[in-house]
């Protein structure tokens, strides 16, 4: 993902949720609707996120020191994590005990109209958000389902502002459906269910995020496809016998590192060693880019059993 594409999902997101921030609050205020003010929060909170998602994004721009040698690529898993924090503990924590509050203290709605105003107003605005997030995200997504973008996805800013969006649209129609019902029937006790909707909402998002970033987090390695790539990357050189293993490692979300022993022939002298072992990098970096750091350690091939661990090549070359 293009961190400018990203940059524009989080901008526009944040100038809705703002926006639409301080309309809920002002609804709030005069109408008293415990939905309203679910969701008053549920825009705070996404606000919030969405400059934590900025925050983390500059600070993994930073060089490498030698403290943290591979740089802070991880960064944006962090503030992608604190953001799933967030949402489940100020969101949707939050909407559930001011519902159960209502249920408890029950009280009537105060000028209904402007509530439900406010709220189509907003699910327009976090339409419009959405629809960025889905256009951003069409052009790295490639033939992904969106299930398997979420879920495999090595940036996390758009899966993030993907699911807050669709909470947002999600918790405004369920607020709407409250405020509407408790117009119409006269009984508060649609407005707080609302709003306990709207939490329970919350918290199912903000776990997804969490598991999976917190995924990232732990370490991931290359995509299968991108596994394959590198793989024959390596064993297309003519000076290689093997592949004998490989590991990989995504040190932020524009940097993979690889690891891998390769077999060269026994009597190959250093110097052609070397001078094919630059090659297949650059040959590895043509082919998936985001292979920035790698290192290559030569051997001599042997069965497994017989010295090597058990080998990942692809095609194990037969000597001439």
């Amino acid at each position: 993902m293009s961190a400018s594409g990203g940059n524009r999902a989080i901008i526009a997101a944040l100038l809705a949720n703002t926006g639409i921030a301080i309309t809920k609050f002002i609804a709030w205020l005069f109408s008293g609707s415990s939905s309203m003010l679910a969701e008053s929060v549920h825009s705070v909170a996404d606000a919030g996120n969405q400059l934590l998602l900025l925050r983390g994004g500059k600070l993994a721009r930073r060089k490498a020191t030698p403290e943290h040698p591979f740089g802070f690529g991880r960064e944006r898993y962090v503030y992608a994590f604190v953001v799933a924090i967030i949402l489940f503990s100020v969101g949707g924590m939050f909407s559930i005990y001011e519902g159960v509050n209502k249920l408890q203290h029950p009280h009537p709605l105060n000028v209904p109209w402007l509530p439900v105003l406010v709220l189509v107003i907003a699910i327009l605005l976090e339409s419009f958000s959405l629809r960025t997030a889905v256009i951003e995200s069409n052009r790295v997504r490639g033939k992904q389902t969106w299930v398997q973008f979420v879920r495999r996805a090595k940036s996390p800013e758009l899966p993030v502002v993907l699911l807050e969006d669709i909470a947002a649209l999600l918790g405004l129609v369920f607020a709407l459906m409250g405020v509407g019902l408790t117009i119409i029937t006269g009984n508060s006790l649609f407005d707080a269910l609302g709003t306990i909707a709207i939490g329970a909402l919350l918290i199912v998002v903000a776990i997804i995020l969490g598991i999976e970033t917190k995924s990232l987090l732990v370490g991931e390695g290359a995509g299968a496809d991108d596994a394959a790539k590198i793989r024959d990357a390596i064993n297309a050189d003519p000076d290689v016998e093997a592949l004998i293993h490989m590991k990989t490692l995504y040190l932020g979300p524009d940097e993979l590192l690889v690891a891998a022993k390769i077999a060269f022939a026994s009597k190959t002298r250093l110097s052609d060693v070397a001078t094919a072992i630059n090659a297949v990098e650059a040959r590895v970096r043509a082919a998936v880019p985001v292979a920035r750091v790698i290192y290559l350690e030569p051997d001599v091939f042997a069965a497994p059993g017989h010295g090597n661990p058990p080998t990942d090549a692809i095609v194990i070359k037969a000597a001439d």
